[in-house]
């Protein structure tokens, strides 16, 4: 671990395996998808600090990560998620509409359905 007291935030997101790359990292930054603190950032070289709270938009969540250490490079897993302590919300339970049981006989016809309708009404 280093002992420095800051760093950048595109590093810091690559070496906390956050993302996989410092140019990925440099662009969620200017891009807005990061706040240090609830500021929201746009340059990717904006340093963060032991304690500062980072929200970050990725991939259609959000991650509330609070920064405890700092890495000199990207490492293992193991020792990235010593990096931080993750306080991201869980996620509510909302009912999955797309896997509820359908019944048969209900709702649209489906395309065989459409095919046994065009034989029984054909008068050949």
């Amino acid at each position: 671990m280093v002992s420095e007291d800051r760093q950048r935030i595109d590093k810091w997101l690559v070496y906390a395996r956050i993302v996989k790359t410092r140019t990925l990292s440099q662009e969620l930054a200017a891009s807005g998808h990061v706040r240090i603190n609830g500021v929201k950032i746009d340059s990717p070289s904006q340093p963060v600090k032991a304690g500062d709270v980072l929200t970050i938009g990725l991939r259609g969540r959000v991650l509330v990560l609070k920064v405890l250490e700092f890495a000199e490079r990207r490492g293992a897993y193991a020792v990235a998620s010593q990096l931080y302590e993750d306080l991201t919300p869980a996620a509510p339970d909302i009912p999955d509409v797309a896997r509820t049981d359908t019944v048969r006989g209900e709702g649209r016809p489906t395309k065989r359905d459409r095919r046994r309708f065009d034989r029984m009404s054909d008068p050949d």
